[in-house]
């Protein structure tokens, strides 16, 4: 799909590209990611880690055929990593030029385009062709940030003393994705389409597996489902699986041969669901596998 098919895009053809791709999307999902990209406004995508967040930003630069210019966030990250920097190393070889040419340093000398060294925002801004812009983990970051964040998000523009102000040569698409680490400011949701992606349900996650690890058999997908429904919904765990951690169940479980879920399946491979000591202990404690098996089975 081309961008300049965006307007014509319906909620159903967006939902079949995204299939096309790998990725399961109901109205909950499909819906706002729409509007997003009819308004022209960025995406926040809150969730649990491993629920798709930053899936859906892949998705779109493939159903766009276009690049994705990915912003990884953490704490301390400035504007200066997030937008430009200075070339200095470069700068110092002009100076030194001029000095030996013995021709007027001027601030036009060494503050130029060709002297920018473009970080992520910048280069989505002045991208010659729309591009997806992710944002990711926008939690890690502090107010501040955020606070610069806004004259991007509002009017797709940056300003550089030196410079001036450069807006963007196309909109991009934005996706800002939030692990919840601490409350994001109003004025950054205000200019963002808002998704919350919880867990999926165990027909959605049966469909994820079937798309992504087709080679396993159907009882098995359905066992594999309802075992991790189970985890995450009755055991008090730190870290609750992922469905990324779910397809390293499937693809394991395919590998050692497995047709149906077993106890010994579940004794060898639970170190795939479960990424802290104290969940695994609190596993064997209250469940165990032979508790898991009797309780999916139940169904």
């Amino acid at each position: 799909m081309e961008y300049s098919k965006l307007a014509q895009i319906t909620i159903e053809k967006l939902r079949h590209d995204f299939e096309e791709y790998g990725y399961i999307a109901e109205d909950d999902i499909i819906v706002p990611v729409y509007l997003a990209l009819r308004l022209e406004k960025p995406i926040l995508i809150t969730g649990a880690p491993g629920v798709g967040k930053t899936e859906i930003a892949k998705v779109l630069a493939s159903v766009f055929k276009t690049e994705l210019i990915r912003l990884q966030c953490y704490e301390g990250l400035d504007e200066n990593k997030a937008l430009y920097e200075w070339n200095y190393q470069k700068q110092l070889i002009k100076i030194q030029l001029i000095k030996e040419s013995s021709s007027e340093l001027t601030e036009q000398n060494l503050f130029s385009h060709s002297y920018l060294l473009e970080r992520p925002l910048l280069k989505a801004i002045q991208a010659s062709n729309k591009t997806v812009l992710l944002i990711d983990e926008i939690d890690k970051t502090d107010e501040e940030f955020e606070a610069f964040l806004f004259e991007v998000l509002s009017d797709f523009q940056v300003s550089i003393p030196e410079l001036g102000t450069i807006k963007a040569k196309h909109i991009p698409i934005v996706v800002l994705t939030n692990n919840g680490e601490r409350e994001l400011s109003d004025g950054l949701k205000r200019r963002c389409v808002y998704l919350y992606i919880d867990f999926p349900s165990i027909e959605k996650e049966m469909k994820i597996i079937r798309v992504k690890v087709p080679q396993v058999g159907e009882r098995l997908v359905e066992e594999i489902a309802l075992a991790i429904n189970y985890l995450r919904h009755q055991l008090d765990l730190k870290k609750k699986p992922s469905i990324s951690e779910t397809l390293d169940l499937a693809n394991a479980l395919h590998i050692l041969g497995a047709e149906m879920l077993e106890a010994e399946h579940i004794k060898r491979t639970i170190n795939l669901l479960l990424k802290d000591k104290e969940d695994i202990d609190l596993f064997f404690e209250e469940l165990g596998p032979e508790g898991l098996l009797e309780n999916i089975r139940k169904r």
